[in-house]
C-alpha cells in the first residue's frame, strides 16, 4: 500500500541524517524531495505544493523546539501531522439513523461498487449487529445481479432483485418496503455504474436518492485510478452531494493520489477503505493510521484491533491448556491457522506492523502460504491429526503422497512442528520466559 510514496518520502528525511539541527537549506531540499514523492503520487501539484509549504512553514517554527529530537525525526512528526489532516483528521462514521437505515451506493463501473456493497452488509452485521437487505439495482451490466445474489449468499446477507423490471426506483421502493416487512434495519442499493460519467446515468441515481432518501450515500473510487478518481468524485458530487467516499483496491499498485487529495478537493470524507477481495476486508478509514502507514511506522492499533476480533477467550484458554499438558495436536494448529487467515490480507496485516512493511514487500506472502501446510494436515487421518507422535515412516509416505509433497518436506514439516511444541510448552510451564497473557487465567497468575 502506497509503498513507492513510502520509499520516496523515507529519501527526503534521509537527507537531513547527520545534520545537528534544521536550516532553510536542508529543509529546502527535503521539501523538495516531498513535494516530488507527492507529485509522483498523483497529487495535483497546488495540492502537493500547498502541502509542503505548511510542512516548511512548520519546520522553520520548530527548529528550536525540541532539542531531544533529531531534525530527521521533528520533519517526520509535522509531515504525519500535516498528512493526517490533508486526509480529514478525524475518522467519520456512518450514519444509521432512520428506520430502516438507506445507504445509497454510487460510483463507476470497475470502481467495486458490488463487492463493496456485500463488504458494508457483513460489515454492518458483524461489526454493527444490523440485520441489512442488499438491494440490485443494476439493471444493465450482465450478472450484476447474479454478483449480488452469490455475495449475500456468501454473507447470509438476503438481497432483493427483479429480473423482469428496468426500473431501479421501482426496485429500491419495493425493497424498502420488503425490508420494512421483514424487519430489515438497514437497506443497501447497489446502483448502476458506466465506464464513463454520462448524462443519463447522473439522472438515474439522482432519481433514486430523491426517491429513497437515503441516510447515507456513499461514493466508491477505485484508488487504482489516483487524480482521475478525484475528478470522477466532483463530478459527482456535484449531482449526488454524496456523504462520503469509499477508497477500493489499495491492495494494488496504487500511488496513493486519491486517498490523500480527495478530501481537500472534493471536500468529503473517505469513510471506508477495502484492500482485498474477502469480505471482511473493509475497514473504517482512520487518516491518522492512513498516515503512519504511508511513513512506514506501521498501524499497530489497526492491528490489534483485527487481532480482537479473531480472539476467542474460551479457545484461548482451551488452547493454553492443552499446551501445558503437552498435548497440543495438529487440530489446534490448523485453528491457529484459520484464525490468522480470518486477519485479512496477510501482507496487508504485516504492514500494520511497525518495521515489517519493508519485509512484506520483497516477500510473496498470501493465504496460499498455508495451503502446503494445511495439504499436509488434511492428509493425515484423524487419528493421526489427534495423536502427532503417531506418525512414523510409512504414514509419513502415505501423507506424502495424499497432499503431493516429497517425503523431505513432510519430515521438515513435522520437524518444525515438535520444535514448536516443544518451545510452546517450556515457555507455558516457565511464565518468566514471555508466556504470553492468554486471558483472566494469565492475569490472575501475574
Amino acid at each position: 500500500m502506497f509503498q513507492s510514496l513510502s520509499d520516496k518520502l523515507e529519501g527526503a528525511f534521509k537527507l537531513l541524517k547527520g545534520e545537528n539541527r534544521l536550516t532553510e537549506i536542508n529543509i529546502a531540499q527535503s521539501i523538495k524531495e516531498i513535494r516530488r514523492a507527492l507529485v509522483a503520487a498523483d497529487v495535483n501539484y497546488k495540492i502537493a505544493k500547498e502541502f509542503t509549504d505548511k510542512v516548511k512553514d512548520k519546520a522553520l517554527g520548530s527548529e528550536n523546539v525540541l532539542k531531544s529530537v533529531s531534525p530527521g525525526q521533528l520533519l517526520v512528526k509535522i509531515v504525519q501531522d500535516e498528512l493526517t489532516s490533508l486526509m480529514g483528521g478525524q475518522t467519520e462514521g456512518i450514519n444509521l439513523t432512520g428506520n430502516p437505515t438507506i445507504i445509497l451506493i454510487a460510483g463507476l463501473q470497475g470502481s467495486g461498487k458490488t463487492t463493496f456493497s456485500g463488504k458494508l452488509a457483513y460489515f454492518l452485521k458483524n461489526k454493527k449487529k444490523k440485520y441489512p437487505l442488499l438491494v440490485a439495482c443494476d439493471v444493465y451490466r450482465p450478472a450484476a445481479v447474479q454478483q449480488l445474489t452469490v455475495l449475500g449468499q456468501q454473507i447470509n446477507v438476503p438481497v432483493f432483485s427483479d429480473a423482469d423490471s428496468k426500473n431501479p426506483v421501482d426496485i429500491a421502493l419495493r425493497a424498502i418496503e420488503f425490508a420494512k416487512k421483514e424487519k430489515l434495519d438497514t437497506v443497501i442499493v447497489d446502483t448502476a455504474g458506466r465506464l464513463a460519467i454520462d448524462g443519463e446515468m447522473m439522472k438515474e441515481i439522482a432519481a433514486i436518492k430523491k426517491a429513497i432518501g437515503p441516510q447515507e450515500t456513499l461514493f466508491v473510487v477505485d484508488s487504482m485510478t489516483g487524480q482521475d478518481a478525484v475528478n470522477t468524485a466532483e463530478a459527482f458530487n456535484q449531482t449526488l452531494n454524496f456523504d462520503g467516499v469509499v477508497l477500493t483496491k489499495l491492495d494494488g499498485d496504487t500511488r496513493g493520489g486519491a486517498a490523500l487529495s480527495i478530501k481537500y478537493q472534493v471536500g468529503k470524507p473517505i469513510k471506508f477503505a477495502s484492500n482485498g477481495e474477502k469480505m471482511e476486508a473493509l475497514d473504517q478509514f482512520y487518516p491518522d493510521r492512513m498516515a503512519q502507514r504511508i511513513l512506514g511506522m506501521g498501524d499497530i492499533v489497526s492491528f490489534v484491533e483485527k487481532a480482537q476480533e479473531q480472539f476467542d477467550e474460551k479457545e484461548a484458554k482451551r488452547i493454553e491448556a492443552r499446551i501445558r499438558k503437552n498435548q497440543f495436536d495438529f487440530n489446534d494448529f490448523m485453528g491457529q491457522i484459520q484464525q490468522i487467515k480470518k486477519m485479512g490480507d496477510l501482507k496487508n496485516v504485516m504492514n500494520m506492523i511497525p518495521g515489517m512493511g519493508k519485509m512484506a514487500k520483497d516477500i510473496d506472502i498470501n493465504d496460499g502460504a498455508f495451503k502446503k501446510v494445511e495439504a499436509v494436515i488434511q492428509s493425515m487421518t484423524p487419528k493421526e491429526r489427534m495423536n502427532p507422535d503417531l506418525i512414523n515412516t510409512s504414514r509419513k509416505n502415505r501423507i506424502a503422497l495424499g497432499c503431493g509433497q516429497n517425503i523431505t518436506d513432510i519430515n521438515a514439516f513435522i520437524k518444525q512442528f515438535d520444535q514448536m511444541r516443544k518451545m510452546m510448552q517450556k515457555i507455558a510451564k516457565n511464565p518468566s520466559m514471555g508466556m504470553p497473557n492468554m486471558g483472566p487465567a494469565g492475569r490472575a497468575r501475574r
